[in-house]
Order: structure tokens, then sequence, then C-alpha cells
């Protein structure tokens, strides 16, 4: 492992990349610290910790603690996500959006430019949700008269702004750096509160006076869960092929087997996120147009989607696992084509040994990936209520460090492991996963 740590740095082209990356990491921890502008911090935080648990804790432990000192990066890059999935929506019932997804490089930075439009405009909305939630934070100065007209637009701009940095800074990893850099900003920030998450666990344990084992048992579940997501993240369904001989002038091609490997967790983490990013929506859109003083019905949805206590928390358990059920089936199904695979190997002459060619199939391959997408699904939503139920159990713990920051920091672990290791095997070293 050592050497193979060595070898990065010995390749010019990586050492590169890697440098460029922890440069723009740096750089975004700086942001993290940069408050925004008029804010008054003792009364934000009071604010802030009277709804410090469920999504607003997640969404904290994402933004590295960004939101919890209301930072230009508070909103992290949710708006950027929840772009991302109403385009990718929209292109199943706007045949434009479709040609254009179809249309390769070119069509990719078309979107791409789509995205980042509807994502101001998603920053945006999202930043004045917030201004009306927490607009008591502001200094007097910005809160009499006139002024709340000059307090909200500094606040605005000055959150959609960070909001558009952040995501340039992403755009930068992705093309120069390792990675891509919208997993690596969540991943980053998520493995900056993790020191916080153990202090913590401690200061729990020490004032509810915990018995030492209990606190081991903890970390022992702790590392099994660690475990346990790493072995489902790298499982695999593999599904026998068999190419056929076939003979081109004087050369016999074909006559191998081989296989189809269906990950387990095809999705990987991103319907948690966007299952996360459309549960703040509803929120965020109360907020604007109840001006932060909901009631009735209207009420009963903001206290749901910000996972206040009592029976909201469980039917935002509820609400969440359902979401990220129905997210990882999307995604699922706009990665991985069946009557595609199905038409490239009867084009290569491949076939799975007692499955028809053509129809059958794409049949077969759709019927193995729906069982594997019910189990990952399943496992991926348990995982992820994790957090709620552990506040159940121990409400004075709040644990947001849970299944759903583990499952993001693991994906973009291996991801970024794989991309480095892919470089340094075509120059001919070992890499890590050997």
């Amino acid at each position: 492992m050592f050497a193979t740590i060595k070898n990065m740095f010995v390749v010019k082209d990586i050492r590169k990349k890697i440098l460029y990356t922890i440069f723009i990491i740096l750089l975004f921890r700086i942001g993290t610290f940069i408050t925004v502008p008029g804010i008054n911090k003792l009364a934000f935080i009071e604010a802030f910790e009277a709804q410090s648990n469920g999504i607003l804790g997640t969404i904290n432990i994402i933004s590295g603690g960004a939101f919890s000192r209301l930072s230009i990066f508070a909103m992290t890059i949710s708006p950027y996500i929840t772009a991302s999935i109403v385009l990718q929506l929209l292109q199943t019932v706007i045949p434009s959006l479709e040609k254009l997804a179809k249309e390769g490089e070119t069509g990719r930075k078309k979107l791409g430019r789509y995205t980042k439009m509807l994502t101001m405009a998603f920053a945006v909305v999202e930043a004045i949700g917030l201004y009306l939630n927490y607009r008591t934070a502001m200094l007097p100065a910005l809160s009499v008269g006139a002024m709340k007209v000059v307090g909200m637009i500094m606040f605005v701009v000055s959150m959609t702004a960070g909001t558009a940095l952040l995501m340039w800074l992403a755009d930068k990893i992705t093309e120069h750096g390792i990675g891509n850099g919208v997993s690596m900003i969540i991943f980053v920030g998520i493995v900056s509160g993790a020191p916080g998450a153990i202090t913590a666990l401690a200061e729990f344990a020490a004032i509810r006076k915990l018995n030492i084992l209990i606190v081991a048992g903890v970390v022992i579940a702790f590392i099994a869960l660690l475990a346990g997501v790493i072995f489902v993240q790298q499982a695999e369904r593999r599904i026998p092929v068999n190419y056929a001989k076939r003979v081109v002038g004087r050369k016999m091609y074909g006559g191998q087997n081989t296989h189809i490997p269906l990950k387990l967790a095809m999705a990987g983490v991103m319907p948690i996120i966007f299952a996360m990013s459309f549960l703040m929506i509803p929120g965020t859109i109360i907020q604007l147009v109840t001006k932060g003083a909901a009631t009735g019905f209207w009420g009963v949805v903001l206290k749901i989607c910000s996972a206040a206590p009592g029976w909201y928390l469980v039917a935002y358990a509820i609400i969440y696992m359902l979401l990220i059920v129905g997210f990882t089936f999307v995604y699922t199904m706009f990665t991985v084509n069946p009557v595609e695979m199905s038409n490239n190997l009867k084009q290569n002459g491949g076939f799975i040994p007692g499955i028809r060619a053509g129809k059958n199939t794409a049949d077969y391959i759709n019927k193995v990936l729906t069982n594997i997408t019910w189990s990952g699904a399943i496992f991926l939503a348990l995982v992820a209520v994790l957090p709620v139920a552990c506040q159940g159990l121990m409400p004075g713990l709040a644990l947001s460090f849970g299944g759903t920051t583990i499952l993001i920091v693991v994906s973009v672990a291996i991801e970024t492991l794989k991309t480095i290791e892919t470089q340094m095997v075509s120059r001919h070293y070992d890499g890590f996963l050997d």
C-alpha cells in the first residue's frame, strides 16, 4: 500500500491532479468559514440548534459545518443536485432534451449549461426560503424598515454566489483533478465532520454516564455497518456470457466465456442524495409562500420535511425510505438499458447460456436487474434511516453522521481509488485494489 502511495506521486500527471484537487478542497474549506454578511451569529446558532435534528443536521454534516455557521457555502450543491434530478426527469417527457442526451459530448455540454441555469434558479428560491426561516438572526440594522430589503438582497445574493462558486470548484475538480467534483465536495464535507462526531459521542457518553461496554458496542456496530456498506457496494451479480466462434479471413474470433457484472447497488449513493434534495423542496416552497409562518396542513407538511420530533419523524422516515427506493429504480433505469445490452451481445455474437438472443435476453437481464435493484434499494433505505432510529433510542445524541454519510463516504472513496488505479495501471504500476 505504501509503495502504491509512493508511485502515485512518482507519476507526474497523477501527482499534479492530486495536488490540484487538494488545492480546490482547501478553497472549499476556507469558504465554509466565510459567514454571510449581516448575520447575528449568536442568534442564528440558537435558531439552528432548535432545528438541528433530522435533515438539517445531515445537511450540516454534508456541508462540512457550513450550514451551522451560515457560510456562503451553506446550501452546498443541493440546488445543483435538484436541477440535475429535474432535468433527467424532463428528458423522459421532452423529446428535444432526450435527443440532446444522445448526441454525445456536444449534447452533454448543452445539458450541462441548462443544468447550471436551472441550478441558479433553485439556488435563489432556496436562499429566499432560508432567509424567511432565519431572518430573525439578521443584525438589527438590517431588520428595520427599508433595510429589510437590503438585508434580504445581501443574504440571497451571497448564498446564490456561494452556490455558483462551489459548482465552479466542483467542475474544476472533475476537469483537472481526481474523481467527480460534486462527489468529492460532499466527501470532504462529511470527512471534515468526523472529529466532531467522535467528540459528540464521547460527550454524550460522559453526560449520560454510559457504561464503557455500551460505547464499545456503538463503535463495533459502526465498524460492522462500514464493513456491510463496503460489501454491498462491491457486491455484483455476474450474468454468464458465451461468444460463438467465427472465422474472419484466416483468423478465428470469439469462443470465449465472460460475464456481465451487475452491481447490487447499481445506483450508488445518488438515490439518497436525490431523496434528501427532494425533501427540501416542499419545505422551502412552504416557507417562501407563508413567509415562515405555516399553519394547518402546510404546517404539518413543513414539520414532516424538517423531521420534527414525534410522529412527524416517523412520517419523515417512511417518506424518505420510499423516495430512496423510487429514485434507486429511476436512476438504474437511466443508467442501464437491458434492450441495448441485448442488442450489443447479439451484434458481437454473444449469448447467455439457455436464453434465446433478442427480446428473451433483454427480458432476462431486466428480470435479474429488477431483483437485485430491490435488494439494493431496500438496503440503501434501511441504512439511510439509521440516524432517525438512533434519535428515537438516544434522543440526546444527534447522529447525523450515520448510515447516509457512511454510504456517501464509502462510495466516493471506492470510485476515487478506482480512478487512481485505472491511471496507474495504464502506466504499468500496481493499484490499491489488486
